[in-house]
């Protein structure tokens, strides 16, 4: 194999492997839309990262953090649900973004490759971004598991029993938006949310517990970007969406399982 596969599909597990857990919880919580206002964002950190020439994660990394800061504030308010909150916060985010690539004097920027990921351009750099990035979050996700399940079974009794709910959920949020920013590279701004949840909505037809469905979630994205990268090398297909189709397809295969292998 060409070393630029090898790296592409390296990193695409490792992307699987940390979106997975992810998005169980994404999945649990109804979080979807919140992941796609994240995505929308990304795009202006990705302007503000070639404006002020700034390795383009963690500028994609800084603008996800105050867009979930802003948000954590605007829920606080009375009088404007979360999905029209939402909804503000990902089209103006995305629309500045836009308006600022416009002022990138003497910068091309491919947004093609942003939008849609290019996993086939991925850098031994970028290899390292994930498995480091992907690693502390991780690790910090087993942390507050436990408080963090208990939250979305039961938020108010979880409250009555002294879990600190704001601080787990404010660090939740903080961790996905390096998720969205790792994930960036592989599959895109637009799709970020399709890897988060449709594997995680497939693995809930196998697994019988949290943690199988969090390590289920992983087996199946890994297996949706090894068949998404072979139908981009046969077809000559976009890699990115192609993993989504994949993952789409396993899912889809999913609901023919009897109900009695759910767990739930």
């Amino acid at each position: 194999m060409e070393d630029f596969l090898i790296r592409a599909f390296v990193g695409g597990l490792g992307v699987a492997a940390v979106a997975g857990p992810f998005g169980t919880f994404v999945v649990w919580r109804r979080l979807a839309y919140f992941g796609d206002t994240l995505a929308h964002s990304a795009l202006l950190g990705v302007a503000l990262g070639f404006l002020f020439q700034l390795n383009l994660t963690v500028a994609v990394f800084v603008v996800c953090q105050a867009v979930a800061l802003f948000l954590f504030l605007l829920q606080r308010q009375k009088g404007l649900g979360g999905d029209t909150i939402l909804g503000i916060l990902a089209h103006s985010t995305l629309s500045l973004g836009l308006v600022t690539v416009v002022f990138l004097q003497g910068v091309r920027i491919d947004l093609m490759a942003y939008l849609f990921g290019d996993i086939l351009a991925v850098t031994r750099g970028d290899l390292v971004w994930i498995f480091a990035g992907g690693a502390v979050a991780l690790i910090a996700l087993v942390v507050i598991w436990q408080p963090l399940l208990s939250l979305t079974v039961h938020e108010d009794l979880a409250r009555v029993e002294g879990i600190p709910a704001d601080r787990i959920k404010w660090l939740f949020t903080a961790l996905l938006a390096l998720v969205v920013a790792i994930l960036m590279k592989i599959v895109g701004l637009i799709l970020v949310t399709a890897l988060l949840i449709i594997p995680a909505a497939a693995a809930r037809r196998l697994a019988r517990s949290p943690e199988a469905m969090a390590l289920w979630a992983s087996v199946l994205g890994g297996i949706a970007v090894g068949a998404g990268l072979a139908l981009s090398l046969y077809y000559d297909t976009p890699a990115g969406p192609s993993i989504v189709i994949a993952a789409t397809a396993i899912f889809l295969l999913t609901l023919a399982l009897p109900r009695s292998a759910e767990g739930g």
